[in-house]
């Protein structure tokens, strides 16, 4: 445990003296140097010049009647520097009026002694200020401990939080056709859309930093209920019967259900979670409610499963899967803008249009290569035996 510093710290404090008249700046250093280090200064730019230094002083004695520059001028200047704020000034002056104290106590100083000064007194004064300080200081710097150690825990929690959530989805991927590169370019194709988005009045309020934070963190699990489809269904490489269409559709409540199992285990709400269900359970529904697992229509959809629908059709369209070939871009472009107010929000497809380059980049950047492709064809196929 760490323990506020020793007493004999205030024998080497550095107190500087700041007088425009020699014999009390004599007088002052004479009393204090036995046991301080002392600098003066005989007026007040010096003094702010001394205070700003590699090596500020840790108390001030002040006078108050200086030429040019008076010492509450001084004390101002100190008080509105964060670098000095901190160090203690007593003034010490002839000026003896209530309100001339009451003014120099406004401006941030710590005490007020009037000439003739008791040497007792303000040695006193002094002794007490420094140690105040002393201690002042021990707590500021194990607050910088303890906010660096909150910041230091809370990045470890959030990548165990991100890890997690890459690994569900991870776990989800290995079962499907898609590449764990699918996972990642909609991951990124929903914030810049967001982003975007955000120009939208409408939008702003809702898609806030923290908002679209957790909108890329929890992209990843939007089919995470694929793991509970059959495998003949999931890896069949043609159209599915109308049966099979309905076990494939519980996927959006499988994954919705899953992740609130997890948040009841937890025991508590989780922002990210409750829009991974929502991204999960209705990524599938359409603007016209044509959708599925329960036909929402406009906004009743959840703002996140909207971004997620056109992110998920437009990267299922342009990318290879062992049973496809890539759509070019434009072509995948011209099926989004006639799903427009169909399948796919209106506004959302307007700024998904205006953000095709930034697209682009992402889709170059986590492209999927042949050998992954040939990877996960040859990895499916141990999954391809009856139920």
């Amino acid at each position: 445990m760490t323990h506020p510093p020793h007493p004999c710290w205030i024998e080497k404090a550095v107190i500087l003296v700041v007088d425009d008249t020699p014999d009390n700046l004599t007088l002052m250093a004479g009393l204090l140097r036995d046991n301080y280090r002392v600098k003066v200064s005989n007026n007040g730019a010096k003094a702010l010049k001394i205070a700003n230094s590699v090596a500020p002083p840790d108390l001030i004695l002040l006078d108050i009647m200086m030429p040019e520059m008076d010492g509450y001028e001084v004390c101002r200047h100190l008080k509105q520097n964060p670098d000095t704020a901190d160090i203690p000034v007593i003034f010490l002056t002839a000026k003896t009026e209530t309100a001339d104290e009451t003014l120099g106590l406004d401006l941030g100083a710590v005490d007020y002694l009037t000439k003739p000064v008791n040497p007792a007194i303000l040695m006193a004064r002094v002794r007490n200020h420094l140690q105040l300080k002393a201690q002042k200081d021990f707590l500021n710097d194990q607050n910088a401990f303890l906010e660096q150690e909150v910041r230091r825990r809370t990045r470890e929690v959030t990548m165990v939080q991100d890890v997690t959530i890459m690994a569900l989805a991870s776990l989800a991927e290995t079962r499907d056709s898609d590449t764990g590169n699918h996972i990642r370019r909609t991951q990124y194709y929903v914030r810049a859309l967001a982003e975007k988005l955000r120009d939208e009045p409408d939008y702003k309020e809702k898609l806030t930093d923290q908002y679209i934070d957790v909108l890329f963190k929890s992209a990843p699990l939007h089919d995470i209920g694929k793991v509970g489809i059959p495998d003949r269904i999931l890896l069949k490489p043609g159209r599915f019967e109308d049966n099979e269409f309905e076990i494939m559709k519980s996927h959006t409540t499988l994954g919705r259900d899953a992740i609130e199992h997890a948040e009841a285990q937890l025991g508590m709400k989780v922002d990210f979670l409750q829009v991974a269900k929502e991204i999960a359970y209705s990524h599938q529904e359409k603007w016209d409610g044509s959708g599925y697992p329960e036909g929402l229509s406009g906004d009743d959809i959840p703002l996140s499963a909207r971004l997620m629908a056109i992110a998920d059709v437009y990267d299922a369209l342009i990318c290879r899967r062992v049973y496809k070939d890539p759509m070019p871009h434009e072509k995948a472009m011209a099926i989004i803008m006639e799903g427009r107010g169909t399948h796919f929000d209106p506004v959302i497809v307007d700024h998904f249009v205006e953000i095709q380059d930034t697209l682009l980049s992402i889709a170059a950047r986590f492209a999927d290569s042949v050998a992954e492709l040939e990877q996960k064809k040859q990895h499916l196929e141990q999954f391809k035996t009856p139920d």
